[in-house]
């Protein structure tokens, strides 16, 4: 790498070749003006500014659709929290100016939900876009709009909100960058699922000018600056070639020598159901069920539930199916439950801990109870695991009581250090396992996963991560027990040759990457993935792995 070369984190594979465009700041506070002379009619104006901001993020929900269309809705909430309103009119009632009681009334909100971790926090990096637009609306100036300047551009961006990543035109945008973010940023998945190379957490890009000619590796997490003609050409040609055998991409996941590797998809939400059960793939291995629960007054009843269930069962008629247990409590609090004070929520009682509690026990009882029953009206080959496993005894029980409940096949997510440390005993009380390599990653590094500045940790290509993959993927082979992964390490199809080298069976995405994973496995023999995964395993640094691994 030259002296001129920058380094981010990879998270959208690809490659790009254009000239820089940056995303213009948003408008400015003006500086407090004191009090207002009538805080009711500021308030009122203030709660305004708010609902129109809501209203846009509606608007743009409904043209969009997948994970765009999510993220934009649950956006969509945030202003019209009754809680933020309270907050501001408490500080217009403190002297503030209204913009400025706008900014202090999200900035609150923001240091809590950083302070609360986990999925809490990876709503906060947005309250930024929603009180710059909040105060816009306030202004009567209009938010910067993305750049057109008349041709393909790379967009560099100190960060994007949802509603500007949302609002990209790949036919114009070749590539993104951005200063700040990590690899499970929402600027990460979505440019995944618009198939858009992207880097981010590229601090170096700030010195980036309009109009600079960059090469983008969406890969590598490589931008370099003012590249030679002859490269440029050499990596476009490379990623012509990437986009035809993507296009020919077909079939169950293979190696190039016949080693077969399971494709499957991540699954969120009802409303990603129809594109996720239309890609090529052998099923679902991460079905997300949280989406019944969060964002209500009450549980969902059984009955419920077993409608929702059953309509992805029915939707993958066939194929197999791993249903994830709810994976709430602590950082994704249940209105319904009382789950108490806990000063570190990421290390609270979540995911299978919140069964201990007797309002939790149910809950679990009455899903199982669904899912049971919803799989014995399908084809599905359903499986079923728990989040937040961390010993062999917590595995063991809760495949008990999935057999009590008729569930033939039942494992654990891996995503807490001692669980993978002692996976051979994890596998003795269960059939199989599934590595969630988001939560793993941030237990293994101690770093929070939503803390942009500590990005680097929190790269899936950190060799220590690997390791704990590597004790995982070796225990199910001396166990003969299938061992996958299903976090977002299992996207970059790089990672997914090392994963594959390090003895995983199967590899769960996001559905718009299932066919490059599967055409990079294609070219790779089993001897070549597992040369990778040493290549991985030797190196000290998650960058330092990527690079080797590219370069092997």
């Amino acid at each position: 790498m030259t002296a001129t070369e920058m380094t981010g984190i990879g998270v959208s594979p690809g490659t790009a070749a254009a000239p820089v465009a940056r995303l213009a700041p948003p408008p400015a506070v003006p500086a407090d003006t004191g009090p207002e002379p009538d805080t009711d009619a500021a308030l009122t104006k203030a709660r305004n500014a708010l609902e129109a901001v809501a209203a846009d993020l509606d608007a743009r929900a409904a043209r969009a659709d997948g994970p765009t269309a999510a993220i934009l809705s649950a956006q969509a909430m945030m202003p019209r929290d009754s809680a933020l309103a309270d907050k501001i009119a408490a500080a217009l009632g403190d002297g503030r100016s209204t913009p400025h009681a706008i900014a202090e009334a999200f900035a609150f909100f923001r240091s809590a939900l950083e302070a609360a971790g986990g999925y809490l926090a990876e709503r906060a990096a947005d309250l930024d876009d929603l009180r710059d637009r909040t105060i816009a609306v306030l202004l009567g100036l209009p938010m910067p709009g993305l750049p057109d300047p008349g041709h393909r551009f790379v967009l560099v961006a100190r960060d994007l909100a949802p509603a500007d990543t949302a609002a990209l035109d790949p036919a114009k945008v070749a590539a993104i960058i951005t200063e700040q973010g990590g690899p499970t940023s929402h600027t990460a998945i979505l440019a995944k699922s618009m198939g858009l190379p992207a880097v981010v957490a590229c601090p170096a890009a700030a010195a980036l000018a309009d109009g600079t000619e960059v090469l983008v590796d969406g890969g590598t997490g490589l931008v370099v600056p003012d590249p030679e003609p002859g490269r440029v050409r050499r990596v476009l040609d490379a990623e012509a070639r990437r986009a035809a055998a993507l296009a020919a991409s077909r079939g169950p996941g293979r190696t190039a020598d016949g080693h077969a590797v399971q494709l499957l998809v991540n699954l969120g939400s009802q409303a990603d159901l129809a594109a996720a059960a239309a890609v090529d793939s052998e099923g679902v291995g991460l079905f997300r069920t949280e989406f019944l629960f969060l964002d209500r007054e009450t549980a969902p009843t059984v009955d419920e539930q077993i409608e929702a269930y059953g309509q992805v069962f029915a939707a993958f008629s066939g194929r197999k199916v791993v249903v994830r247990t709810l994976d709430a409590g602590a950082d994704k609090p249940l209105p319904f439950v009382d789950h108490g004070d806990e000063p570190n929520p990421a290390l609270g009682v979540r995911g299978i801990r919140l069964a201990r509690t007797e309002a939790g026990a149910a809950l679990l009882d009455d899903q199982l109870t669904a899912i049971s029953a919803a799989a014995a009206k399908h084809t599905a080959d359903v499986w079923v695991m728990a989040p937040m496993v961390a010993t062999p005894g917590e595995a063991a029980a809760f495949a008990d009581q999935c057999r009590a409940h008729g569930l033939a096949t039942a494992g654990t997510m891996i995503e807490v250090p001692a669980a993978a440390l002692r996976a051979s005993r994890v596998l003795d009380g269960c059939d199989f396992a599934s590595l969630g390599t988001n939560d793993l990653g941030q237990y293994t590094l101690a770093a929070d996963r939503m803390n942009g500045a500590l990005a680097e940790l929190l790269d899936p290509w950190q060799p220590a991560l690997l390791d704990l993959v590597s004790l995982a993927a070796e225990a199910g082979r001396e166990a003969e027990k299938p061992v996958g992964v299903c976090g977002e390490a299992a996207s970059d199809p790089l990672l997914a040759c090392v994963l594959v080298g390090l003895g995983v069976t199967s590899l769960s995405m996001a559905p718009s990457a299932v066919a490059a994973v599967r055409a990079e496995l294609s070219t790779r023999t089993l001897a070549d993935c597992a040369g990778m995964a040493a290549e991985a395993l030797h190196a000290n640094e998650g960058s330092e792995a990527r690079l080797a691994v590219a370069a092997y």
